[in-house]
């Protein structure tokens, strides 16, 4: 039936591809689409690497939709007939669903012939031309258009040079100053000669000029002379400030008085500055004293006799809008009006945001480990909690995840049934609230943040027992700049404590005899105290306007135990406890990189690294259970379900509990080459490495599961496809995935290769159901 059903859309598909050269006016072809064949010069075939590519890109307009080559979408429009209503089905149908014909132009095809010469003149082919012919099929109706570029060889950048004339000016130093400032100038010896980057030095140099105070100054003031005379292919460019630049534009400019509308849709038309009030040097009009003045005097960057700033310009309007608490943030400067007035007054207008909210969201979610399940949030916040956007959220959640494939034969049927139920809160400051110590926000690009949470957790298993989880933690957030952010928890502790623990059931993991069982019951049973401190870094840079590459570099520390430790006074050894509860104690180091290239416009290889060292001491002999790392998921290893790689060489898993591989190291590398075939769908090809390893020896793992030298040979493989949905405002995302190597295999009984690549057989059930892991997930894994 499938394929008798194919056969007949194939067949209707080509009926009506014939029907559609019927409506094309007579006279008229469609236009089915158009080709670039590049000549180049003698001196130029080198030059010209992908440059077809890049001319074929710019001819317009695209052909119409096909499929399989028939246009379907012109033959509804055709098909569904001219509506005789504006609003109508047949009106939505056309627009829906139908598409008018691109027919072919002589007059298009010149158009383009010389937007592409243009284009090759301004990436550096000087003198280069362009033709374009129409080719018509008269039979089908149809026409492409065929372009020819001939190009000459490309001229490179020989000296880059910034011309005043006179170096005593404060502008001039100003202006000749820019052109190493920052990562220095986007012009430079060697490069070929484009002239969008041209355009880009431009921006650049007014972007570094106003933040020197230039207020007035923009880029149409600043001409590029280019002397192409050498013959040697090279040109020399004259970067200058075009004579008729207004002296506006050449003055420094200082802040007056700035004034702040905290609620300028609510006050009339005729409110004047007089009617403002003086706090913290601001004229601050709020009639209605909604806000201290202190996060107005935070937030903006600028104070009266200030120079101006574009730089800080740009903070001030960001720190406003990320407070939240404002919907619209407007702001402009005024020159004061006197003769040979440098001072400018500031002023924000400012349309609050409602304050509270109540916020209810539904969801249903699959993970990697065969669970599925559904989780109800309820959430109330106050974004202006003591009149100092202070945020003040109250959360709680309910949720449950049930087994829907791939359960041990040996478990219970509600073994991997959960329960789960959140309760928290956080309030969080706009500024740094430390004891005796005052820090100035100027300095930074976004206001900092001191967050306070606390919360209350419960996780029941199969009706097998109950796990509660007490926490509260302090802690800062601050950016210096827009490239480097900083977070700090100086203090947090997590209380944990089981209950409800079913005796049947504690019963039977003893019956078992399965090690992981017991390993995993002995920390069910146990209370555990965390008292931590973290400490972690972001560093990503902002890319050049031309650059290709992108990357990203965080790291952390994590420590545990040494507050408690000191405070303990009654028990040392490896049994230290705070409050007659058995303390965790160790310190854990990550790190990440993360490596974007742009190959082309629809070609991205993205690339990460994930390196993680637990090193438990003192009452611990591993890390915590939630502190430890796991490999596989559909964010790491995806070939292999979550928590079921390692440690080491061991493959170990429960029988009752479920995937349960954790290790105190982990390393871990993943590549993909990122497609984009369409606006919405986009595909990838990828690869991943690495495992989890032991700290130090244990008696479950052995050796096999340490960390050592040879860490290498333990490192599991596996790859895939992938398609992506990309929706702008999330992305869904489908990884099909196979292992390529099993590293267990080499501790078997009797040991072999641990490279798969012969066991693949896609016509095998047991061999798709065991090495077939599908991943559905929203959002990139990295």
């Amino acid at each position: 039936m499938r394929i008798k059903l194919t056969i007949l859309i194939l067949l209707a598909l080509a009926a009506g591809g014939c029907s559609v050269s019927k409506y094309v006016p007579p006279g008229e072809s469609l236009y089915v689409g158009g080709s670039v064949e590049v000549v180049p010069d003698s001196a130029a075939k080198k030059q010209v690497s992908g440059l077809e590519d890049q001319l074929e890109g710019m001819l317009r307009p695209a052909p119409n939709a096909t499929l399989f080559g028939f246009p379907y979408k012109v033959w509804l429009y055709y098909w569904i007939g001219t509506p005789r209503k504006e609003k109508g089905f047949r009106n939505w149908f056309r627009k829906k669903f139908g598409e008018p014909p691109v027919l072919a132009s002589q007059r298009v095809v010149t158009a383009n012939a010389e937007i592409l010469a243009a284009y090759m003149n301004n990436q550096g082919y000087f003198r280069s031309t362009a033709t374009g012919d129409i080719v018509a099929n008269d039979k089908k109706r149809t026409a492409v258009a065929e372009y020819k570029a001939f190009v000459k060889p490309r001229y490179y950048i020989d000296t880059v040079a910034y011309v005043v004339d006179d170096t005593t000016k404060q502008f001039s130093k100003d202006f000749l100053s820019t052109k190493k400032a920052g990562r220095g100038s986007l012009l430079r010896k060697g490069d070929p000669y484009r002239l969008e980057v041209i355009e880009g030095e431009r921006s650049r140099v007014e972007r570094l000029l106003k933040e020197k105070g230039y207020y007035y100054f923009n880029p149409d003031y600043l001409i590029a002379e280019v002397d192409s005379t050498e013959g040697t292919h090279a040109v020399n460019i004259f970067l200058k400030v075009k004579p008729t630049t207004s002296q506006l534009a050449l003055k420094q400019y200082y802040i007056g008085d700035i004034y702040v509308y905290a609620d300028y849709d609510a006050l009339s038309p005729d409110t004047l500055p007089a009617q403002s009030q003086l706090k913290r040097g601001l004229h601050i009009v709020d009639p209605a004293d909604n806000y201290k003045a202190r996060i107005f005097d935070d937030a903006i960057g600028f104070t009266k006799g200030s120079r101006y700033n574009s730089a800080l310009h740009d903070v001030s309007l960001s720190r406003l809008i990320n407070l939240n608490n404002f919907k619209f943030v407007k702001n402009r400067f005024e020159l004061v009006p006197r003769s040979d007035s440098a001072i400018l007054n500031a002023y924000y207008y400012l349309t609050p945001a409602k304050e509270k909210s109540l916020r209810t969201e539904l969801s249903g979610l699959t993970k990697s480990n065969n669970l599925a399940g559904t989780q109800v949030d309820v959430s109330w916040s106050n974004k202006n909690t003591f009149r100092g956007a202070e945020l003040l959220r109250l959360s709680t959640n309910v949720g449950v995840d049930w087994q829907v494939g791939g359960g041990q034969p040996d478990q219970p049927a509600n073994i991997n049934n959960f329960l789960r139920f959140n309760v928290q809160g956080e309030l969080s400051f706009p500024r740094f609230i430390i004891p005796f110590y005052h820090v100035n926000p100027a300095t930074n690009q976004a206001l900092p943040r001191t967050i306070l949470t606390a919360g209350y957790e419960t996780l029941t298993q199969g009706g097998l027992y109950t796990q509660t989880s007490l926490r509260a933690s302090g802690g800062y957030s601050w950016r210096r700049n827009a490239e480097v952010e900083h977070t700090l928890t100086p203090f947090g502790i997590n209380f944990i404590r089981p209950r409800n623990i079913s005796e049947e059931f504690v019963t039977r993991v003893f019956d078992t005899g399965n090690q992981v069982d017991l390993d995993r019951l002995l920390q069910v049973l146990t209370d555990r105290l965390i008292l931590e401190n973290q400490y972690t870094i972001t560093y990503k840079p902002t890319p050049g306007p031309f650059a290709r590459d992108q990357f990203l570099v965080s790291g952390g520390i994590n420590m545990a135990g040494n507050l408690a430790r000191l405070l303990d006074r009654t028990v040392g050894g490896n049994d230290s406890r705070f409050f007659d509860v058995l303390f965790e104690q160790f310190v854990r180091f990550d790190g990440e990189f993360r490596y974007f290239r742009d190959l082309s416009p629809s070609l991205r290889l993205a690339n990460r690294f994930i390196g993680g060292l637990g090193i438990p001491y003192g009452n611990s002999n591993s890390l915590p259970q939630f502190k430890q790392y796991f490999a596989g998921g559909s964010t790491g290893i995806r070939a292999f379900r979550a928590r079921t790689l390692g440690p080491g060489n061991t493959n170990l898993n429960s029988t009752l509990f479920g995937n349960s591989s954790f290790g105190d190291i982990r390393l871990e590398v993943n590549s993909e080459l990122r497609i984009k075939f369409t606006q919405l769908i986009n595909g990838a090809l990828f690869v991943d490495a690495g495992n989890v390893w032991t700290y130090r020896e244990t008696e479950l793992y052995g050796k096999a599961g340490q960390f050592n030298k040879n860490f290498y040979e333990q490192v599991a493989i596996g790859g895939g496809l992938g398609l992506r949905l990309d929706f702008s405002f999330l992305v869904f995302r489908l990884d099909l995935a196979t292992p390529f190597r099993k590293p267990w295999y080499q501790a078997l009984d009797t040991p072999r290769s641990p490279w798969v690549f012969d066991q693949i057989n896609l016509r095998d059930k047991s061999w798709r159901k065991q090495n077939l892991v599908l991943n559905i997930a929203v959002a990139y894994p990295f």
